[in-house]
């Protein structure tokens, strides 16, 4: 049997996150990006995380290969937002329904505790059954739903906005 590791991301990674990330851009509604990332395109969002502090990001690796990431990015530029956190997970498409979301999000809410963040947000798409287990499991509630506000496969999708204290 293998064995799920879950570490801080490093910059070989980004490869296989851009990935996993390409197929929800590609298949899916999840995320309201519609233009495939190349590894290049994806520096600027990687070059955010750090092994300390609010923003980082996680993958979860099995047998050498990447099967999922989560991580914490800057909620808005703003400083009075410093210390809210938008939380993202990602799992490759082979590895959904394995539980390693929720072992990636046990994992990084650890990591994170005693940093200064008073709240983590996060918004996904309608509908989501297991995106919506994930957070409700994790204490996110739902604070809020933008109705229509993304347009992807010639459909209007609503948003579901939930949070969490820090």
């Amino acid at each position: 049997m293998s064995e799920m590791r879950i570490r801080t991301a490093e910059r070989g990674d980004l490869a296989r996150i851009t990935e996993i990330y390409n197929y929800y851009i590609l298949n899916t509604p999840v995320t309201f990006d519609i233009e495939a990332y190349t590894v290049e395109r994806r520096e600027p969002w990687f070059a955010q995380f750090g092994v300390t502090g609010r923003h980082r990001l996680i993958v979860a690796e099995e047998n050498g290969v990447v099967m999922g990431y989560a991580g914490t990015t800057r909620f808005r530029p703003k400083a009075a937002y410093e210390t809210t956190v938008e939380t993202t997970v990602y799992c490759a498409p082979e590895a959904v329904g394995k539980g390693i979301g929720s072992r990636l999000y046990a994992e990084l809410f650890e990591m994170l505790k005693g940093e200064d963040i008073h709240r983590y947000v996060a918004g996904y798409a309608l509908p989501n059954a297991a995106t919506e287990a994930l957070h409700r499991r994790f204490g996110f509630e739902v604070v809020g739903v933008f109705s229509g506000n993304g347009r992807k496969f010639g459909k209007y999708w609503d948003v579901c906005w939930v949070e969490r204290w820090g």
